[in-house]
């Protein structure tokens, strides 16, 4: 569990400050203990790589979309980007049974969303105004339920793609924590948003048993070793991935 004491409901101040990697040490080394309450059994099919995908990210897009969103078949899910919470995102959506719309600045990453199920894709860079793009391309009002990893740069256009009464889910900051922002349209839009701290053990089970079931397998850009973790931290911080990037003993 990335918080190590939050086993289910809400969460406890105790629960947030169990978290690994800050306050509590991460996983970046060969060893670790832990307590027994605060490991899962991952999937009986997945590789041990593509299982150690699932405590931060594939949570958080699971708690995001079912947990706090509730999405049903036939909703419309906008992801954005193509890293690892909207990756596992789009292919639980598709899982659920929704219709899933894309944003990348990457035509080829956009092809690649596509080969994994999504209905739709915009070009965020071509496209500035890719929430009103994504509104047209949903049936009725707008999409149902928004991945919010970009943060306060992306917020406006995230509320300009949402239908009256739709779901944001306020998952990442990466590009930025701040900035001016009109809370108008939350207010007269009837707009849910919902900050998303990964998740508890009980919905992790859950999800276990939901990519069991469906065989589902998480997407991994590349695998290195434990020595070549400055190259795989340089190639998250340039953004080269799409979906997960994985070490491995």
């Amino acid at each position: 569990l990335f918080a190590q004491r939050w086993f289910d409901g809400d969460p406890t101040p105790d629960a947030l400050a169990s978290t690994l990697g800050g306050p509590l040490d991460g996983v970046l080394r060969q060893f670790a203990c832990f307590d027994a309450r605060a490991l899962v059994r991952p999937p009986a099919h997945l590789s041990f790589e593509e299982a150690a995908t699932l405590p931060c990210a594939a949570l958080t897009a699971w708690s995001a979309l079912t947990v706090q969103g509730s999405v049903r078949a036939g909703d419309t899910v906008l992801v954005q980007g193509t890293g690892g919470v909207s990756i596992f995102a789009l292919q639980f959506a598709k899982l659920l049974g929704a219709r899933v719309i894309a944003t990348s600045s990457s035509d080829e990453k956009l092809e690649r969303a596509r080969a994994l199920g999504a209905d739709h894709t915009i070009n965020y860079t071509t496209t500035p105004e890719w929430g009103r793009a994504a509104r047209a391309l949903a049936p009725g009002a707008g999409v149902d339920h928004v991945v919010e990893v970009g943060g306060a740069g992306t917020f406006e256009q995230s509320m300009k793609a949402v239908r009256p009464g739709g779901h944001i889910s306020m998952i990442g900051v990466l590009s930025g924590a701040s900035q001016p922002l009109s809370i108008i349209p939350i207010l007269m839009q009837n707009i849910r948003v919902q900050g998303i701290f990964v998740g508890h053990r009980a919905g992790f089970e859950t999800m276990n048993r939901a990519i069991s079931l469906h065989g589902m397998r998480p997407v991994i850009w590349e695998t290195f070793g434990f020595d070549e973790v400055p190259q795989a931290f340089d190639a998250m911080a340039h953004a080269r991935h799409l979906g997960k990037i994985t070490l491995t003993l």
